[in-house]
This record gives C-alpha cells, structure tokens and sequence, in this order.
C-alpha cells in the first residue's frame, strides 16, 4: 500500500501527534520542508511539517488523529 498524509503543521505539532500515534502502536513517519528548504537556501511557510502513515493503518489512527485536531 501507499502513504497517507495525516497532518500538515507546525514541527512541535507534528511531534506530538507521532507521539500519540506511537502510543496506540501506529507507524509514521514526517516530511520536514522546513529543514529541507533551509538546506537549499530558501525559507518555508510555518505548516511546513507533514505526518505520514500507511493506509492500511488510518482505521486504526484515525480516532488518535481526530482527539489530536480537536485538542489543538
């Protein structure tokens, strides 16, 4: 199966919901464009930090990424 983008947000954000994630045994992993686009000499927007998870898994992490949206 593929990759499934979860969330596009601020780093810390992103960081605690893989934390969250984790804890309910779910797999992700983060694309960083903030750290990417300082590498290559340009800034980024602030919703520059992506979460990914695979497909197979949303039915299980789907409960965890909702609680998460609404506690922001």
């Amino acid at each position: 199966m593929g990759l499934m983008k979860v969330f596009s947000g601020s780093e810390i954000l992103a960081q605690a919901l893989q934390a969250k994630l984790e804890v309910a045994d779910v797999a992700s992993s983060t694309k960083n464009n903030i750290q990417s686009g300082r590498l290559a000499g340009f800034g980024t927007a602030d919703q520059a930090v992506e979460v990914f998870i695979q497909e197979t898994d949303f039915a299980k992490a789907n409960p965890v990424i909702e609680e998460f949206r609404m506690s922001i």
